[in-house]
């Protein structure tokens, strides 16, 4: 059993990392009040602008450089879409289900439509990637150390540390610092947020187009770590992003350890025929398996649910 850990788990943080930084751009968003459904959509903007960068740099320089110039346009043109989700959701104050189940409808169409007029076949693949090794710092090979190094260290990407170094900043400018104290009085009572001074629409703006930079940054990171293709979806991520914020309380380390849970899970599921002492089980059930613990745990922790009371209700200024 512990040989199957160790052979699963590298995979499993590299598969976990584009549901933790778009789960936490959720976090970000529901936090200030807006509800963000939008992540599977921002997740294909991401995907594909991504790609996209990646497919017409390959060759014309490093390939580490084009990989990184790829998922920073992937977080800038995912900020750049939540706009839409924004804008509908503050200034017309419209339904944010409403709104971002439209956001995921047109980016899957308009990716698509683009892709098959710039390539032909509706797909965009890259040729280079980041490829896993062992960790090392001032050249000591991390993953020699006992247990935890076969675990945390052996087979990473560097966007794995990227992204916990993001979470960590997250963390930090949620609780410490004065932006992180009037985006979450946003979203627990606006109007009391207002009377003392804050500008509750610009702070929701941020926490939106933070969420899109964080949901298109997770697109370009399925795309450079172990997909190397666009092919039109993300295969439901960002809803599986969505319950891990859920489950995680929208709290950071809660969202880390629901997103870990998740891709572990679907790791499981995707390595399952390839491993002999997975392979006894029918392949079907481990692949709905993820989805199936994803439901339960939505329902045993929806009553113990504490979500941002103000997430998902348009601000007015004169409610009290």
């Amino acid at each position: 059993m512990w040989t199957v850990i160790q052979q699963i788990f590298p995979y499993a943080i590299i598969f976990t990392i584009p549901l933790l930084i778009t789960a936490l751009g959720g976090l970000f968003s529901e936090r200030s009040g807006v509800v963000n459904i939008a992540l599977e959509g921002l997740m294909v903007i991401g995907a594909f602008s991504g790609a996209l960068t990646i497919y017409f740099l390959q060759g014309s320089m490093p390939n580490t450089w084009a990989l990184w110039i790829g998922l920073l346009v992937a977080a800038l043109v995912g900020m750049l879409f939540s706009i839409l989700h924004a804008f509908a959701s503050i200034n017309l104050s419209a339904n944010q289900i409403i709104s971002g189940t439209a956001i995921n409808m047109i980016a899957t169409a308009l990716t698509v439509f683009l892709a098959r007029n710039i390539t032909g076949s509706g797909n965009v693949r890259i040729t280079t990637g980041f490829l896993p090794k062992d960790a090392t710092i001032f050249g000591i090979n991390l993953s020699n150390i006992p247990i935890l190094g076969d675990l945390f260290f052996s087979k990473s990407v560097p966007t794995t540390w990227f992204v916990l170094a993001i979470l960590l900043i997250s963390t930090f400018v949620l609780y410490k610092t004065k932006f992180g104290l009037r985006l979450r009085s946003c979203g627990e009572f606006p109007q009391a947020a207002e009377a003392a001074g804050i500008n509750v629409r610009r702070v929701r703006y941020s926490g939106v187009l933070i969420s899109g930079a964080f949901a298109g940054l997770g697109g370009g990171l399925i795309i450079v770590t172990y997909a190397g293709e666009f092919t039109g979806t993300v295969s439901g991520l960002g809803f599986l992003a969505l319950a891990a914020l859920i489950f995680g309380q929208w709290k950071p380390l809660g969202v880390l350890a629901a997103t870990l849970f998740f891709g572990l899970a679907s790791t499981i599921a995707n390595v399952s025929q390839v491993i002999p002492e997975l392979a006894v089980f029918p392949p079907i059930i481990l692949k709905i398996f993820p989805y199936v613990v994803t439901l339960i745990a939505l329902v045993l922790f929806s009553k113990s649910s504490q979500a941002p009371k103000a997430a998902g209700e348009p601000f007015d200024s004169g409610k009290r």
